[in-house]
């Protein structure tokens, strides 16, 4: 079962966080199954596991952020301006 966009918005940045470690351990099972040279019973279960932890990844990364409404409120200031420039080098002939 591959996990949906909107079951990752509705959670919370814990649980985000302890559902990617729970699949990260999956994945290392995988990997090691893999290694030792048995093979698995689902041969895409890896590609699945790394798809749903970058989902998951992706999902706290968008929560951390600001949100739009709040961003306009943020002042941003502006750089200072150079007040004179140094003349240009006189190139060589």
């Amino acid at each position: 079962m591959t996990l949906k966009t909107k079951e990752l918005a509705a959670m919370t940045k814990e649980g985000l966080m302890q559902k990617a470690i729970e699949l990260k351990q999956d994945l290392s099972k995988e990997k090691a199954t893999v290694a030792s040279g048995t093979r698995s019973e689902n041969p895409g279960k890896i590609r699945k596991l790394r798809r749903d932890i970058a989902r998951i990844l992706t999902a706290i990364t968008a929560k951390n952020k600001i949100a739009p409404n709040e961003a306009k409120a943020v002042k941003i200031e502006a750089k200072p301006k150079a007040e004179a420039k140094a003349p240009a080098k006189a190139s060589k002939k």
